[in-house]
């Protein structure tokens, strides 16, 4: 299936697709319960956000595979479904909560997965910058700003090709977004130009396929002969 391609942002770099309404209201809050039901040993707290890894913890050397449960399951079978991954299935979801004020720093994903993102946002809309690479100190983020997506609650957003690979992205830490000529979707949101949205508490799904994954026994040194 790629009817994915039908939702391409056309005034992105390549490549962005924007599906509103991915998901169903009552997919939302269930994804929310199981989310907040999660074990606290599961959350992880960085300095400006906490996030929980499911299916394992990515690192350059390889990812050893856990188990994910069902209620994330389900969303990663909907977007092996689109086969934005080729013949990968993803195997990796990242879910980061992001509360009003919160963000993160510009960042590409890297090599440690295949080069597509995909992200589901819950519970609030956010907006994604992306940036050009740092060529001198001189630069600073609005030099090098080259326009921003806007994430509302229940979508789905796809990266692939140079917006994964060149371009950085990132969240601003605003307690609000006020939408403009430079959100490269905004024809495909509810909002429209001008308005200005508070943000709430917002959680992403990063869904994602790690091509390097360790077994268990050979990571510990398990099961030797």
């Amino acid at each position: 299936m790629t009817f994915f391609k039908e939702f391409r942002v056309n005034k992105a770099p390549a490549a962005a697709y924007y599906i509103p309404e991915f998901i169903t209201t009552e997919e939302e809050t269930h994804l929310l319960h199981e989310i907040y039901a999660a074990p606290k040993p599961k959350w992880k707290e960085l300095a400006r956000r906490r996030l929980q890894n499911w299916g394992g913890l990515p690192h350059p050397k390889g990812m050893v595979a856990e188990p994910i449960p069902s209620w994330l399951e389900q969303q990663i079978e909907k977007i092996d479904a689109l086969n934005v991954f080729g013949e990968k299935r993803p195997n990796h979801i990242l879910v980061n909560e992001y509360l009003p004020g919160q963000g993160i720093m510009p960042h590409v994903d890297g090599p440690m997965f295949y080069p597509t993102i995909t992200t589901i946002s819950l519970g609030s809309q956010s907006v994604l910058e992306f940036y050009t690479p740092l060529n001198s100190d001189e630069e600073t983020e609005r030099t090098r700003r080259i326009g921003s997506l806007l994430l509302e609650a229940r979508s789905l957003l796809i990266l692939q090709e140079d917006l994964y690979t060149f371009y950085l992205h990132g969240i601003s830490e605003v307690t609000q977004d006020t939408l403009s000529q430079d959100i490269f979707n905004i024809e495909q949101c509810t909002p429209k130009l001008d308005n200005v949205i508070k943000r709430g508490t917002r959680i992403s799904l990063t869904i994602r396929h790690v091509p390097r994954v360790l077994k268990a026994h050979l990571m510990f040194g398990r099961g030797r002969k």
